[in-house]
């Protein structure tokens, strides 16, 4: 039994035309090996898969290949190309820099750099995930990628480019590797099938293709499991999605075309059918968005080259597009990217899917009931109500003014008759609403009134200031005792200005109070500035002490004597 080799190493590019998806970079280094321009140190960065170490074992063998063809390719027939091919190139080195990322491992490099290559141009040093090389072994290795001998070119490979020092990046060319599209590894696999003299589906091909990616060597590891579980029959549809664990796309068609039939029952029941199978709920919602996504971009020509799909399952794509509204589409999309937001954190997930596909049945019951409501076009039934109603004869309409802008503005001059007769009116309107005002409030109680009175309901507005918790007004209404004099008059004294017009915006409040709680609206409010300071408590030790003193003077001397403080 012969020993078997994976795809990905029996059909490893060994040439630049045979790389597949990087044809900007391979033109490049073909260039450079032309013209001669050649870097002393490069950085191939990139996904895994792409093409990266390929990229640069083809470099190699082509700098050094003795009879190079006319588009700058390898001839594989030279000892320097059979001996690379072969695996016993002298002069191209590769190393590990995962297992081989010590200070001990780059002085050995360093030294093997200074011998000259024994048949060929260069001595080739290929280092392939670099950035595994620790700080030390970077630091050991800058001066000699700085200034390499002249047959010294270095190559170094890597898909963490951000844990390269930049002192390494700014001596290197940096080459960046892209993903390689879905249709290029879908038309690299069919090349492969057809070299295995294999029968395999485009559909097939597409959902490998969609599943790697962007990485070529995983769909190649794929194809190779799919091509043992088919067991030498050809590579369906239904045996790659089944092996690979991918839900049918004819799943999605489905459950489109139920919500928007507005059959929510079975687009529930789909979705069971999709639980039972295995999958997660998660999976569903991203590829039912990926799926309307698909239909959004069919609305349109331009944007149809953005379905990365097989040719038959694109025709399905646009008949159903033709079918659906982008309005629709859209809000759909946005109610299942809240949904998957929320997916994470739900106690419920099912539910979650479950609800968002009742959402988006309900995006068409709005419009539906207005096409119900409102069967006719608006001009039969604007016909239809000018007909119901009798005819009324409309005055002509004014005709618009039109404003000369170049003329000049007229300009109003006022006397000072006319504004002293306005002053006048507006003075009349005041004493004749004054006069108003007073009609009412001769309408209003005018009840006597004692002095306890007074002071009952000015401590009633003091307690309900005190549930309002409006402490500091407390304070100034508790300073003095209000006084009824003449004419219902109510005289407070205040301390000072600052206590006089803090109580000033609360008088309005107050007065309607008292009036209502003394049946009295003839109630004045005079405050008055008093002559005598009101006489504050102590509060602090010093004020205290002070007071002591005061009321007896044998506490200085006891004081004194016994040494004490305030404190």
């Amino acid at each position: 039994m012969d020993n078997f080799i994976v795809s990905a190493r029996k059909y490893r590019p060994g040439t630049f035309k045979s790389v597949v998806g990087q044809d900007v970079i391979t033109s490049t280094l073909k260039n450079a090996i032309r013209t001669g321009q050649l870097a002393q140190a490069y950085l191939f960065c990139g996904p895994r898969g792409v093409g990266k170490t390929t990229c640069a074992r083809i470099l190699a063998k082509a700098l050094n290949c003795t009879n190079l063809n006319g588009d700058t390719e390898p001839c594989n027939q030279c000892d320097n190309c059979k001996s690379f091919n072969e695996n016993a190139s002298f002069n191209i080195h590769e190393m590990d820099g995962a297992s081989n990322n010590g200070v001990e491992e780059i002085r050995a490099l360093i030294e093997k750099v200074r011998f000259a290559p024994q048949s060929g141009r260069y001595s080739i040093f290929i280092i392939d995930e670099v950035h595994m090389l620790s700080n030390n072994a970077f630091n050991a290795f800058l001066k000699t990628l700085e200034e390499p001998p002249a047959h010294a070119i270095f190559i170094l490979a890597t898909t963490e480019r951000h844990k390269i020092l930049p002192t390494i990046l700014s001596r290197c060319q940096v080459f960046t590797f892209n993903r390689i599209g879905i249709d290029d590894i879908a038309g690299h696999l069919s090349w492969v099938a057809s070299q295995e003299n294999l029968e395999a589906e485009p559909e097939a091909l597409h959902v490998i293709a969609q599943k790697a990616d962007g990485g070529l060597r995983d769909a190649l590891s794929m194809f190779d499991q799919i091509v043992s579980f088919s067991g030498g029959e050809p590579v369906t549809y239904q045996k790659t999605i089944e092996n690979l664990h991918v839900l049918d796309y004819e799943v999605y068609f489905q459950i489109t075309e139920s919500l928007w039939n507005k059959d929510i029952h079975k687009s529930l029941v789909l979705f069971d059918e999709v639980l039972s199978q295995g999958f997660d709920g998660l999976n569903f919602l991203t590829g039912f968005a990926e799926h309307l996504r698909n239909l959004l971009v069919c609305q349109d020509s331009s944007t149809l080259v953005l379905l990365e799909t097989s040719e038959t399952v694109k025709s399905r794509y646009q008949l159903q597009a033709s079918g659906c509204k982008p309005v629709h589409l859209i809000k759909s999309l946005d109610i299942l990217s809240e949904t998957e937001s929320k997916f994470r954190y739900a106690r419920n997930q099912r539910l979650q899917v479950e609800l968002a596909l009742m959402q988006i049945t309900l995006l068409l019951e709005p419009s539906d009931n207005q096409e119900k409501k409102n069967p006719e076009p608006i001009q039969q039934q604007a016909a239809a109500v000018s007909q119901s109603r009798p005819v009324v004869a409309e005055a002509p309409p004014t005709p618009t003014k039109i404003m000369n802008f170049r003329a000049k503005p007229e300009i109003k001059t006022v006397s000072i008759k006319d504004i002293a007769r306005k002053s006048s009116e507006q003075q009349k309107e005041t004493e004749n609403q004054n006069q108003t005002n007073s009609l009412v409030i001769e309408d209003l109680p005018r009840e006597p009134f004692e002095q306890a009175e007074l002071h009952a309901a000015w401590k009633a507005y003091c307690d309900e200031l005190a549930q309002n918790r409006r402490n500091a007004m407390i304070g100034n209404l508790t300073l003095g005792e209000p006084i009824l004099s003449a004419d219902y008059s109510v005289v407070y004294q205040v301390q000072n200005e600052s206590q006089r017009s803090e109580i000033e915006t609360e008088k309005s409040r107050l007065m309607e109070f008292l009036r209502k709680k003394l049946r009295n609206y003839d109630i004045k409010l005079v405050l008055q500035k008093s002559e005598t300071p009101i006489k504050t408590r102590p509060y602090t030790p010093e004020e205290k002490l002070k007071a002591l003193e005061e009321m007896n003077p044998n506490v200085t001397s006891l004081k004194e004597t016994l040494g004490l403080s305030p404190e």
